[in-house]
């Protein structure tokens, strides 16, 4: 959105920054609904870990958000909004992302989901810092 206002029209550069923010918030939004899954479900809210009884649904959403959000976060750098060290840290925050929703979704227990919560609570704020810190002139 401050992309956006900042400029005042819908480019493919704000549209990059939306997707960063959507594909991360899956991952990590899966990780705290399986380790809260009996107390959402008492609540009598319906998410995702509370039908999904074996857990194998959750796992490849957690797998297939990361890698798309290893995907869009390369879009910055095509885009020429950021360069070489953010995307050389884009990619190693993204693979470990990656590794870590993999493992979730191969171990589906608590520790495995705190693991990938913790990470995606990591990843956010290191990305944003790799584009301030490495933004290249718009």
């Amino acid at each position: 959105m401050g992309w956006v206002a900042s400029r005042g029209e819908l480019t493919g550069e704000g549209w990059s920054l939306f997707a960063i923010l959507f594909f991360w918030q899956i991952p990590h939004f899966l990780a705290i609904a399986w380790l809260y899954r009996d107390e959402y479900e008492k609540a009598g809210f319906v998410m995702l870990p509370s039908v999904d009884s074996d857990g194998s649904r959750t796992g490849r959403q957690a797998v297939s958000h990361t890698l798309g959000l290893l995907t869009v976060s390369l879009l910055p750098f095509l885009f020429r909004i950021t360069g070489t060290i953010y995307l050389v840290g884009a990619l190693l925050l993204g693979v470990a992302f990656v590794f870590y929703a993999v493992q979730f979704s191969r171990e589906l227990t608590r520790p495995r989901a705190r693991q990938l919560f913790f990470l995606s609570i990591i990843y956010l704020p290191l990305m944003l810092g790799l584009m301030v810190f490495d933004k290249l002139k718009y």
